[in-house]
């Protein structure tokens, strides 16, 4: 390049002062042209070598990471439970190879219907049982905003500690989740019953032996007896016969020991 630059200068002043002719100064010219042509030219020759460069060490680190690929790894500890991909099948992307499994800590599931789930809050205490009739216990660790569609019903989800695997994938469980207390009594179910205006309550009865009628809410069914709420601290359900008396008549009532 600075030689082409030379000899074109040369040329020039050498056609100027009469010693050249026009046409060696054209020669020059077209000399130092070709040679700026060269310079271009080589510089395309690098931008494009640097892009091949580039193109190259992207190709290395695609096949560093297939080759990653060649072993796979889950994202947590856990157990296989099955393993769908066998030595030397084709496995598309996305296709499914195995099963894992965490059982520790294990996640119960359940749906808290809507006039329930205001007493649900996350980070509550909470009891399950087994079908198995084993018991367990942790903590609510979610509580959907939304109800499912068709049911209606809020998922909870409670996380329990499950250190020997004993809880299975898919058992069954009846949870019962912590809440404020309340005042309640246990009554044999069938002394409820319903007034004249279909409310459903108990039959008691009050001061002088009358009989009174006093509408209950239902907390809890269970084998033992129905929890129920809505009555005085102190009370004497009439739980046997009360379908034989009304509200305001006068009973000679008998006695029996309060068991719970």
């Amino acid at each position: 390049m600075t030689e082409a630059k030379i000899s074109e200068n040369a040329a020039r002043r050498l056609q100027q002062s009469g010693y050249a002719s026009q046409t060696r100064a054209a020669s020059a010219t077209a000399a130092l042209q070709a040679a700026l042509a060269g310079v271009e030219s080589a510089k395309a020759a690098v931008v494009s070598a640097k892009a091949s460069a580039e193109a190259a060490k992207a190709s290395v680190a695609s096949t560093l990471k297939d080759i990653e690929y060649l072993t796979i790894t889950a994202p947590f500890d856990g157990l296989l439970e099955t393993d769908t991909a066998e030595l030397g099948a084709l496995l598309q992307p996305g296709a499914h190879c195995a099963t894992i499994i965490q059982l520790d800590p294990i996640k119960l599931v359940g749906f808290a219907p809507e006039t329930e789930v205001d007493r649900v809050t996350v980070g509550a205490m909470a009891g399950a049982r087994l079908a198995t009739g084993r018991d367990v216990v942790g903590r609510v660790t979610f509580l959907s905003r939304s109800a499912a569609p068709l049911t209606r019903t809020f998922r909870v989800e409670i996380e329990v500690p499950n250190t020997g695997l004993a809880i299975r994938d898919g058992q069954t469980v009846e949870i019962l989740v912590a809440s404020d207390g309340a005042s309640a009594h246990l009554l044999p179910q069938s002394s409820l019953t319903l007034d004249n205006d279909g409310a459903l309550g108990v039959r008691y009865v009050g001061d002088g032996g009358i009989v009174g009628f006093a509408p209950v809410t239902i907390l809890r069914d269970t084998a033992n007896g129905i929890w129920v709420a809505g009555l005085p601290d102190t009370v004497n359900v009439i739980v046997t016969g009360h379908e034989y008396v009304i509200k305001g008549v006068h009973v000679d009532a008998t006695y029996r020991e309060v068991t719970q």
